[in-house]
């Protein structure tokens, strides 16, 4: 898989001259990073200097010294001009297609929110007076029976996260919302995206990452939580193509599916299936070390949980090879 990024590296090369260590090494030392949920680019290269195995996954001779952890900082803007993250990311999914492990049939998505690297004594008001300098390394800070929103206030450390929380019983936090589209069946990642959190987000990407799928003439379903149950997502869902078996939402009086999608068997199946993509998630927050995002801005967070999920994707094609035919 990481043979067909030859073209992406070589231009790469081309454009930006000779470097220290070649992108493939450092998409590689990502996938180590996510698989053995090393927290920081630093840990990783200390422990690249006694790993055998990390030295043999990158092709490095066992008397060769660790390249050091600024190597990822100055190369990271290059990676994402290029899109390593996406071009990696789809040749995976190509492999699984391959392989005829994913289904063009029945979809499942759902959104979560990652923290991101910024704490709310960051979030300070937007056209307020300049605040006085802290004392100290971490001053105290008296925000509560404040008024605080996106619109008035933003991060100083990241500006791009945005205060917002899943529902009325969890506490507001810093974050960026992750969405997955996946397959049902056997639960592969097709398509992600990472984007800023809000009330909206999560629909709107589900619609887009739908509509990136090449079109068919045949029915196609799409399944999702209660939270997709909304008139607009929908008819969103349905103008592209798909029949949206997602769960009904029983608080309100009237659900925008009725008896007429919910009677076929079809939608039970989909309801029991949708449930796996959790599994990805709690994969990425847990392993993968992202449950707090450990970059500040979305385009470097997106290739982040780009690269990620094409690793998670890895792990569950290795899976599916070893069972037996």
């Amino acid at each position: 898989m990481l043979g067909e990024l030859d073209g992406v590296f070589d231009g790469m090369y081309a454009s930006g001259g000779r470097r220290n260590v070649p992108p493939e090494e450092l998409l590689k030392s990502s996938v180590l990073m996510a698989m053995y949920s090393i927290r920081s680019e630093r840990a990783f290269c200390e422990r690249l200097n006694y790993d055998l195995l990390f030295m043999w996954f990158l092709d490095m001779r066992i008397d060769e010294r660790a390249f050091d952890a600024t190597v990822f900082t100055k190369n990271r803007e290059r990676l994402l001009e290029h899109e390593v993250a996406d071009e990696f990311f789809a040749a995976v999914v190509r492999q699984a297609k391959l392989r005829k492990y994913i289904s063009s049939e029945h979809f499942t998505v759902d959104g979560t929110l990652l923290k991101a690297w910024a704490s709310h004594k960051s979030f300070k008001p937007k056209d307020g007076p300049p605040p006085d300098p802290p004392v100290g390394r971490n001053d105290e800070v008296q925000f509560h029976g404040e008024k605080r929103s996106n619109d008035t206030h933003a991060s100083t450390t990241d500006p791009e996260a945005r205060l917002y929380r899943k529902s009325s019983n969890t506490a507001a936090t810093l974050c960026f919302a992750g969405h997955l589209l996946m397959e049902n069946r056997n639960a592969l990642i097709i398509d992600a995206e990472l984007t800023i959190a809000d009330g909206y987000a999560e629909r709107a990407t589900a619609a887009e990452m739908l509509g990136r799928l090449p079109k068919t003439a045949r029915r196609r379903t799409v399944a999702g939580d209660k939270g997709y149950d909304t008139k607009g997502f929908v008819a969103d869902v349905r103008e592209l193509g798909f029949t949206p078996h997602v769960a009904q939402n029983t608080s309100r009086q009237r659900s925008a599916i009725d008896g007429r999608t919910t009677r076929h068997p079809g939608h039970v199946v989909s309801m029991r299936i949708r449930k796996r993509i959790e599994e990805p998630f709690g994969w990425i927050k847990t392993i993968a070390g992202g449950r707090q995002l450990r970059y500040r801005g979305r385009q470097r967070n997106r290739a982040w949980f780009k690269l990620t999920t094409a690793v998670y994707n890895l792990l569950r094609i290795t899976a599916l090879d070893t069972l037996p035919a």
